[in-house]
C-alpha cells in the first residue's frame, strides 16, 4: 500500500518589501528616498511606521498602493501585485489630506465611495464605525480637520480591505477623538486586519502597535515590539534636585568626571543625567552630595526615537546619493 502525503504553503504576509529602493532625478543626480528596504508584515498585525521627516515612509506608502513604481525591488500585498490588491479591494488608506468634495455631505461621500465597489446598502455602518454618525447630514467643507479624517477612514472601510493604511491619520483631532479613533482600529484589528500606520505621536506608537518599524535614511534601522525597540536604545535618566545654584554646578562637575555619565541636563533646580549604569549615578548623588527627590527612569519610545534615527544619520553622512523625502 501505497501513501501520499501534501504539504500545505503557508498564507502569503500580508505585506513583502523585498530590497525596495526608490529613485527620483534631481540636477544633482539620483536622489535615493528608499533604500533597500526589506520588510514582511503578518496578517492581523498592526505595525507602526515610524521615522523623521524625509526617511522614506510616504515613498515606501506610495509604492504599497501603486501610487509609485519602484525604482528596484519588489512589493507584494498577499501575494499579488499592489494593482491587483486594491482593485480587489483588499487594500485602503487613509491618507493625511485630500480625497474630499466639500459641497456634499458625508453620507453621501461614504455612500458615493460604496458606490465605487458595487455596494448600494446604507453608509450608517462604516459612520458608527467611524464614530461620526451623528454627521451624516453635515456638510463635508464644514467639518472640522478632525472630522474628515474620521471620514476618511469610514471611506477606507467600505470595501472592508484586509490591510488599511494609516498616514498620520489622527492628524487634527483632539485627545477624545484620537482615543475613540484608535478603539475602532484595535477593533477592526481584532477582527483580523492588518493595520500599518505613520504617525508623528510616538505615544500611539507605543500604546496601539503590536510592533514598531523604525526607518532613518529610507533604511530600517529597528524592527520590534515597543519595548525591543526600547532596548536598542540602552540607558537610563537619572534626575536629582539640588536646590543652591552653586553645589548644583559642582554636582554636575563632579558628575561630568565619571566614565559611566553620557550626558547630563540642567532642568531648573534638577539635574537630568543619561548613564548606561544607572545605580553608580544614584549611589554617587545620595552618598557624597545633596541631592534629594531622586528619579530613576528607562528610555522610553521617544528616547529610542531620537538615538536610533540619529545613529543612522550619522552613519550615512558620508553618503553621496542625495536626501532622503
Amino acid at each position: 500500500m501505497t501513501s501520499t502525503s501534501t504539504t500545505t504553503s503557508p498564507p502569503p504576509s500580508a505585506l513583502s518589501l523585498r530590497g525596495l529602493r526608490k529613485e527620483f532625478p534631481s540636477p544633482a543626480g539620483p536622489v535615493r528616498a528608499v533604500d533597500g528596504i526589506d520588510l514582511e508584515i503578518a496578517p492581523g498585525e498592526v505595525v507602526a511606521f515610524l521615522g523623521p521627516n524625509g526617511a522614506g515612509k510616504t515613498s515606501t506608502i506610495d509604492m504599497v498602493l501603486g501610487l509609485s513604481a519602484p525604482t528596484s525591488g519588489a512589493v507584494q500585498v498577499f501575494g499579488a501585485e499592489p494593482a491587483d490588491a486594491i482593485a480587489a479591494g483588499r487594500v485602503a488608506a487613509v491618507m493625511q489630506t485630500g480625497g474630499l468634495l466639500r459641497d456634499i455631505t458625508v453620507g453621501e461621500t461614504v455612500a458615493l465611495t460604496a458606490a465605487l465597489f458595487g455596494r448600494t446598502g446604507s453608509p450608517a455602518p462604516y459612520l458608527e464605525r467611524a464614530g461620526i454618525a451623528d454627521l451624516a447630514d453635515r456638510m463635508v467643507g464644514k467639518c472640522s480637520g478632525g472630522q474628515q479624517q474620521r471620514l476618511r477612514f469610514a471611506m477606507a472601510l467600505v470595501s472592508e480591505p484586509d490591510l488599511l493604511l494609516l498616514d498620520e491619520p489622527t492628524t487634527g483631532m483632539d485627545v477624545e477623538g484620537r482615543r475613540e479613533f484608535w478603539a475602532a482600529i484595535r477593533a477592526d484589528a481584532a477582527a483580523g486586519r492588518t493595520v500599518v500606520f505613520a504617525t508623528h505621536y510616538l505615544e500611539e506608537a507605543d500604546t496601539y502597535a503590536d510592533r514598531v518599524v523604525l526607518v532613518s535614511q529610507g533604511r530600517v534601522v529597528a524592527d520590534g515590539s515597543t519595548a525591543e525597540v526600547r532596548s536598542l536604545a540602552s540607558g537610563r535618566t537619572v534626575s536629582a534636585r539640588i536646590d543652591d545654584d552653586g553645589e548644583r554646578a559642582a554636582v554636575a562637575a563632579r558628575l561630568r568626571d565619571l566614565p559611566v555619565v553620557d550626558a547630563i541636563d540642567h532642568r531648573g533646580a534638577r539635574l537630568v543625567v543619561r548613564t548606561p549604569d544607572s545605580d553608580v549615578v544614584a549611589r554617587f548623588l545620595l552618598t557624597q552630595t545633596p541631592a534629594c527627590d531622586l528619579e530613576v527612569a528607562s528610555e522610553n519610545l521617544e528616547d529610542a526615537f531620537v538615538a536610533l534615527t540619529a545613529t543612522a544619520s550619522t552613519s550615512s553622512a558620508t553618503r553621496t546619493d542625495g536626501a532622503t523625502r
